[in-house]
C-alpha cells in the first residue's frame, strides 16, 4: 500500500509541485469511496491535479465546466431520437466516467447542482424514469472560487455535506513557485507523465482501505468531536453523522497509504477541520465577532482528550 501511494503521489507532484499533503488527502478520500471539494483561487492547479490523479492510477476522466445555462441533461446525459432506428437512444453525459471534475460548481444553478447528487450518492442517474449505474470507481472532485461571487449559486449545506471533505491547494512558496516555472519551460508536465498504477492495483487498495482497524476509542473520540459542533455557543448548525461516518472513512484510508493496519488520534487531528468545517454553520454574532470555523474546529481538537493508545499497545 505504501508502495502504491509514493508512486502515485511522485507522479502526480511532477505536475503539482509542494502539494504532497493535499495530494494524500485526496487520495485518501478517493480510496474511502467519497468526493472532494477544491475551494480555492483561480490558477493554483486544481483542473490539473483532478487530471494528473486520473492519468496516474490509470481511469478515464471527464470535465464539466459550471456555467448559468448548464442544463442537468448536460451533466447526466439525455434520450435523442435516433432517424436510422426510428426511436431513442440514451446519449451519454459526463458523469459516465470514473473521475469527474466539476469545475466552478458555484456557477450553475441548483437544478444543475442536484442532477449530480444521486450520481455521488447512490453512483447512478435515472433519465426518464431509467436508472443507469455508474462506474464503481465514480469520484467527483468540484471546484468553487472562494472570492468571487457574482452571478454564483452558493452550494446549499445538504450539498455541502455531500463532499466527504474540503480543501485548499493554497500558493506555492518562492522555490516552489521557482521549480514550477522551470517544469513548464517548453511544455507542461501533464503532457508527460504516464500511468503509474492500474485499476487491480486500486481495487486492492481499496479493499485494504476497508481492513483498516478502528478502534473503539477512536470512534468515542470521532462522536465526541462531531457532538461538540452541535452544542457549540458558536455554531448554528453542528455537524452530521454524515461527516462522522467521513472522518472515520478517511481516516481509515489514511492510514492506509502510511502504510499502517489501524487507525491513529492523530489520523482523526490531522483530518477534522478539512472535513467538518464545510459542514458547520456560524451563528451570526461569531461572523461578527470574526470567529472562523476553522479556529473553533481547532478549539475543540485541542480541549477534547484524545485516547491514548501507543502503536505498540493497537
Amino acid at each position: 500500500m505504501e508502495v502504491f501511494a509514493k508512486k502515485v503521489i511522485t507522479n502526480i507532484s511532477r505536475v503539482i509541485v509542494g502539494k504532497e499533503k493535499v495530494v494524500e488527502k485526496i487520495l485518501a478520500t478517493m480510496l474511502s469511496g467519497g468526493h472532494v471539494l477544491l475551494n480555492d483561487v483561480p490558477g493554483v492547479g486544481k483542473t490539473m491535479l483532478a487530471r494528473a490523479l486520473a492519468i496516474s492510477t490509470g481511469l478515464s476522466f471527464n470535465r464539466i465546466q459550471a456555467t448559468p445555462d448548464l442544463l442537468p441533461s448536460d451533466v447526466t446525459g439525455l434520450n435523442v431520437l435516433d432517424t436510422k432506428l426510428n426511436e431513442f437512444v440514451f446519449r451519454k453525459g459526463p458523469v459516465f466516467t470514473d473521475i469527474l471534475l466539476v469545475d466552478e460548481i458555484n456557477r450553475t444553478t441548483p437544478r444543475t447542482q442536484s442532477a449530480l447528487l444521486q450520481a455521488m450518492a447512490e453512483k447512478q442517474v435515472t433519465v426518464d424514469g431509467i436508472t443507469y449505474q455508474l462506474s464503481e470507481h465514480f469520484f467527483v472532485i468540484a471546484t468553487q472560487n472562494p472570492v468571487e461571487f457574482e452571478a454564483t449559486f452558493p452550494l446549499p449545506e445538504a450539498q455541502l455535506d455531500r463532499f466527504s471533505i474540503c480543501l485548499s491547494i493554497g500558493y506555492l512558496d518562492k522555490s516552489q513557485e521557482i521549480e514550477m516555472l522551470k517544469k513548464q519551460e517548453m511544455s507542461h508536465p501533464i503532457e508527460n507523465i504516464k500511468p503509474v498504477s492500474n485499476l487491480t492495483e486500486l481495487e486492492e487498495a481499496k479493499k485494504k482501505t476497508k481492513e483498516i482497524y478502528i478502534d473503539d476509542s477512536i470512534l468515542d473520540y470521532i462522536v465526541r468531536i462531531v457532538e461538540r459542533t452541535r452544542n457549540h455557543d458558536d455554531l448554528a448548525l453542528g455537524a452530521s453523522p454524515r461527516g462522522a461516518i467521513s472522518l472515520m472513512n478517511i481516516s481509515r484510508g489514511l492510514a492506509a497509504l502510511r502504510g499502517r493496519e489501524y487507525v491513529l488520534p492523530d489520523d482523526i487531528k490531522e483530518l477534522s477541520v478539512d472535513v467538518l468545517a464545510h459542514r458547520i454553520v456560524l451563528k451570526p454574532e461569531a461572523r461578527l465577532m470574526k470567529k472562523t470555523k476553522q479556529e473553533i474546529l481547532n478549539e475543540i481538537l485541542n480541549t477534547e482528550e484524545a485516547p491514548i493508545k501507543s502503536e505498540a499497545q493497537t
